[in-house]
């Protein structure tokens, strides 16, 4: 099974979108020994929507490439259709691109089941006052931080936080208790940033969302009468606006969600999924959608492998990986520290491991809170900065460093 992970030569591959288009895009041995056995393959893309701006145009182009020289055949899965079609006609004209649930057939009604209301623009003290006058509530914030500073200003009993400065397994055991608690009907407030929207199965009864992309406040809806138990009529998605600025990051996707949802009615409406994606991608044009400019490259005479793969990384900022030597990651990290690397160890490490950016391990670096490895490693040696309830603070004694 190690070396299926490294060659995909078994039936069925499951994988992540940045390690399928950075392996395509590589220029190291280890990472493009799998390719040849994408060929003849049906490849399923799910969440296709989260392909990000900067790179797609690339990754519409592989795929492309792909369907028309390798046998492939490509499946986009997603809620929220992105607008690919022209795209994907200009990288394949002579190839038929079909719907397999076209818009016409679908029983809208059916699946309707929320109704949109917009709450303005709120403090943390004021959202906070209003999740805590609901038992079951899942409020979606944009950064990491948000999500820190509405938990603190909810009441404990039922609360609970959830973002990627926690690790896997510490989210896993999270969710856990979440599903458990809205099964029971206890009080189950969550605050959560994104990570929640794509592929996490929970059934809120209301649900509120920082403004974001329409995508982004469509996929948050999903965690809302996901079951469809109550009414659309009961079942409140509350779009709101936080304290802070929202980051640059996604300014684009925030500015075209807020004129499609000033233009349309019924926002959850294929013609304003369209609407939104369209003005998203005009709004960036061309350019935007190939950041690093891999097209021009890889079209050129001589096709220059190691440039295109320094450029082509889909995660855009670089992260360092902290792993978080408690509960079972103990014992785990121990063997780290006893010269231990294999890929195995890696691997469960994983689940107690929390990416932060370089300049935030910069400053727990400087202020003593880490152990860092000959290999590289790094262990959190102050483990009082793991909180059982937000993950890893990133407050170290030197200062605090700012987060998202």
């Amino acid at each position: 099974m190690a070396r299926a992970t490294e060659n995909w030569d078994i039936p069925v591959v499951v994988t992540t979108a940045v390690q399928f288009f950075e392996s395509l895009y590589a220029c190291r041995s280890s990472q493009c020994r799998k390719l040849h056995n994408i060929s003849g393959s049906v490849v399923i893309f799910d969440e296709a929507q989260m392909i990000p701006l900067p790179f797609l145009r690339p990754c519409v182009h592989a795929i492309s490439q792909l369907v028309a020289h390798y046998s492939v055949s490509a499946v986009l899965c997603t809620a929220t259709q992105p607008a690919l079609e022209s795209i994907f006609r200009e990288f394949l004209p002579n190839v038929p691109i079909r719907e397999l649930c076209p818009a016409d057939t679908c029983q809208w009604e059916i699946f309707r089941r929320v109704s949109f209301l917009q709450a303005g623009r709120l403090t943390w003290d004021e959202l906070a006052a209003q999740l805590n006058e609901r038992s079951q509530v899942l409020c979606i914030v944009n950064t990491r931080k948000a999500a820190q500073e509405v938990y603190t200003r909810l009441d404990r009993a039922g609360s609970f936080h959830l973002s990627t400065l926690m690790h896997a397994s510490h989210r896993k055991q999270q969710l856990a208790e979440i599903r458990r608690r809205l099964k029971e009907g206890l009080p189950c407030r969550v605050v959560s940033t994104s990570l929640i929207e794509a592929g996490v199965d929970v059934d809120f009864p209301t649900v509120f969302r920082e403004l974001a992309g329409l995508d982004s406040i469509l996929q948050a809806a999903g965690r809302c009468n996901r079951e469809g138990k109550r009414s659309a009529e009961e079942s409140i998605v509350y779009i709101f606006e936080g304290e802070n600025k929202a980051p640059p990051l996604f300014s684009a996707a925030i500015g075209a969600g807020r004129d499609v949802m000033a233009r349309h009615e019924d926002i959850a409406s294929p013609a304003a999924i369209h609407d939104y994606f369209h003005q998203l991608l005009d709004l960036k044009g061309k350019e935007a959608q190939d950041k690093e400019r891999i097209l021009p490259l890889i079209q050129s005479e001589f096709f220059p492998f190691r440039t295109v793969a320094e450029r082509f990384h889909l995660i855009d900022s670089p992260t360092r990986t902290v792993y978080i030597p408690l509960g079972e990651g103990a014992a785990l990290v121990d063997q780290l520290r006893a010269g231990m690397s294999s890929r195995q160890l890696f691997r469960q490490l994983g689940q107690y491991g929390v990416a932060i950016y370089e300049k935030h391990f910069a400053a727990l670096e400087s202020a003593g809170d880490l152990e860092v490895l000959e290999n590289g490693a790094a262990i959190l040696r102050n483990t009082a900065l793991y909180s059982s309830e937000t993950g890893l603070s990133l407050e170290a004694d030197s200062g605090k460093a700012l987060f998202v």
